[in-house]
């Protein structure tokens, strides 16, 4: 309080400074404000939520339980317990027939797609001259090799007479119906597999981009040649890669359906040599109306899927190695 000088013969007033409005605490501006972020978070955040519950979630949940049902989309869901379950290993020859095609299918053809996309990224690196016209080039089978337009032309090129069979007479071979035969039926997918090289290629070139040539040259005045430099650097720097890759090609190889699908006209012959183990749950599904059998093939392939990438991650201690290890 202050004291304002009075004029003589006056008494001294004492006048008091206009009242401050009460201030909101600080501690309530910032409640408030992150309230109002959050939301605006759960706003945006609303349409993921929505495909996670409305798409994602709910689907798995319905086919888990219709695994345990049978039901065949015209009828009301009967509940069976653990029964197709037992079908499928005890009494369903063609189950365990898809499952081995599908096994033999991802062991040959996966090791040889990575190693050809890691041949032809070692070539690339070497400073080619308009690189990225190749990169987009050897990229786009991986893009089409999924198609249907593929498939049918895949078929075109070895059947009876394709492109192949020609090639060979012009050798004096006779030819052969490559995907009419069920000893060389599977193999014919095995080499679209393979040609469908791109993706895993580009990232195997990004993973040599990012190896110091200073590790190169140190070896160089060792007297290292090529494959001692590719053994004893490229090789091991590269097995994250490596490893990433593989991981990623097993588990799309086991959902190949589509190749599978038009080169066998959809029943995975000749004599099921063909028959992918996703085409055979589509034929039990859609075919057949075996929509609870189906559910069960369905979360049987998860299973083996996710164990054996919990495999690959259990194995990769003893193989890759992290450039901050020591």
């Amino acid at each position: 309080m202050t004291l304002s000088p009075a004029p003589a013969g006056t008494t001294e007033v004492p006048v008091a400074p206009p009242e401050k409005a009460d201030a909101p605490p600080t501690g309530r501006l910032k409640s408030h404000r992150s309230r109002a972020q959050a939301r605006a978070a759960y706003l945006f955040l609303a349409p993921w939520f929505v495909g996670l519950f409305a798409i994602t979630l709910g689907p798995m949940i319905a086919s888990l339980y219709l695994s345990f049902t049978d039901y065949s989309l015209l009828t009301e869901a009967k509940w069976v317990g653990f029964d197709n379950y037992e079908k499928m290993f005890t009494q369903d020859d063609r189950f365990m027939a898809s499952l081995q095609v599908t096994t033999t299918y991802v062991l040959v053809s996966v090791p040889l797609q990575l190693a050809f996309a890691l041949a032809l990224a070692l070539v690339l690196d070497k400073g080619l001259r308009g690189l990225p016209f190749y990169r987009s080039i050897f990229y786009l089978p991986s893009l089409l090799g999924g198609s249907v337009a593929i498939s049918i032309l895949w078929r075109k090129i070895f059947g009876t007479d394709g492109i192949v069979n020609s090639l060979l007479g012009l050798f004096g071979y006779e030819g052969q119906g490559w995907v009419t035969s069920p000893d060389t039926a599977l193999w014919t997918l095995i080499v679209l597999h393979i040609w469908t090289f791109g993706a895993p290629m580009v990232i195997f070139l990004a993973g040599l981009r990012q190896i110091p040539q200073s590790l190169y040259e140190a070896a160089s005045v060792d007297g290292a040649g090529r494959w001692r430099n590719f053994r004893s650097i490229t090789l091991p720097l590269l097995t994250p890669i490596i490893f990433f890759n593989l991981v990623l090609e097993v588990i799309k190889s086991f959902q190949s359906f589509t190749q599978s699908f038009i080169v066998s006209g959809g029943n995975g012959g000749p004599v099921d040599s063909t028959l992918f183990y996703t085409l055979y749950l589509y034929i039990k599904g859609f075919k057949n109306y075996e929509m609870g059998y189906a559910a069960g093939m369905a979360w049987v392939l998860l299973l083996i899927i996710a164990a054996l990438t919990g495999v690959n991650f259990l194995m990769s201690r003893f193989w890759v190695f992290y450039g901050d290890e020591k």
